[in-house]
């Protein structure tokens, strides 16, 4: 008798412009997009099963997104994090296709005007990046800060998005 768990989570690897890019699914909904994915950065039980047949719209979408035809994503997510996190996460989801916004602004928008850092941090827990636009938040100075995917790959996604000026 086994007492190992089936898993519902599965992983691909897509090639972008910015580099691989990891994909997790649970449930057959992504739960996960990944630019940094150096060996050993997350333990195997939290990928599952590589499977290149997973969430084949979210490959479309960003290959579409990537090549300059797509400005929205239409996907159903499985965000995996805190009820303040996914607050957070869900206002990333309302800045637009070539805008930012500050931690500051993100703040207030969920009715937290005193917390920008608590919000910085839960945008850098973003576990979904791209699709859940964490890249399109900026220093309220202009700054590039912190990354989960790199600055440059920021740098790169700002510009894709017609965002090249003013940043720092």
């Amino acid at each position: 008798m086994s007492n190992i768990m089936e898993t519902t989570r599965r992983h691909t690897r897509i090639d972008s412009p910015i580099g691989p890019i990891l994909l997790i699914a649970e449930d057959g909904l992504l739960c996960g997009l990944y630019m940094k994915i150096e060996t050993g950065w997350l333990p195997r039980t939290e990928l599952g099963p590589r499977d290149d047949g997973i969430v084949p719209e979210a490959r479309r979408q960003l290959a579409e997104y990537f090549a300059g035809e797509r400005r929205e994503f239409d996907l159903e997510l499985k965000m995996l994090g805190t009820e303040f996190q996914k607050r957070v996460w869900e206002a990333l989801l309302e800045i637009p296709f070539g805008e930012t916004r500050s931690y500051g602004q993100q703040a207030r928008r969920i009715g937290l005007p005193d917390a920008p850092r608590a919000v910085g941090a839960a945008n850098g827990q973003n576990p979904i990046s791209i699709i859940v636009p964490c890249h399109r938040v900026i220093g309220a100075n202009g700054a590039l800060t912190g990354y989960g995917g790199g600055i440059e790959r920021k740098r790169w996604l700002l510009a894709h998005e017609g965002q090249q000026q003013n940043l720092i």
